[in-house]
């Protein structure tokens, strides 16, 4: 009898993006599965839809500033020039992921993922 042949899988493509006036830009492995929509004071007002990868797998280029508050766990970064989140990076514990807006992607659809709505005004 013959074999069937199969084809490997395809690597995943990275995917790139950038803040409104391109100072910083995000390259990401792969399009996020699903994004992560919070309702808390902060993620409200700016609309991030947020997308995790393990630590060191965004590359992240161009200045960024960080805003902290709270329980001063992870460091919130956003453009200096446009003010676009861009991202956010934990300060002192290790939480084996970071957050990206996923809504800097290029060709990023909210509709093609699935959103997890979180009750961040509740913590």
């Amino acid at each position: 009898m013959g074999q069937t042949a199969t084809m490997p899988e395809a690597a995943p493509t990275p995917i790139t993006g950038s803040c409104h006036c391109g100072a910083v830009t995000l390259t990401v492995p792969h399009a996020p599965e699903w994004v992560n929509s919070c309702n808390c004071s902060l993620c409200r007002r700016t609309g991030a839809l947020m997308a995790y990868y393990p630590d060191g797998a965004v590359k992240v280029t161009g200045e960024t500033r960080a805003y902290v508050w709270g329980d001063r766990t992870i460091g919130i970064h956003h453009c200096p020039v446009c003010g676009c989140l861009t991202h956010w990076r934990t300060l002192g514990e290790d939480f084996g992921k970071m957050g990206m807006n996923a809504r800097l992607l290029d060709g990023f659809d909210p509709d093609a993922v699935e959103v997890r709505k979180v009750d961040g005004a509740s913590w």
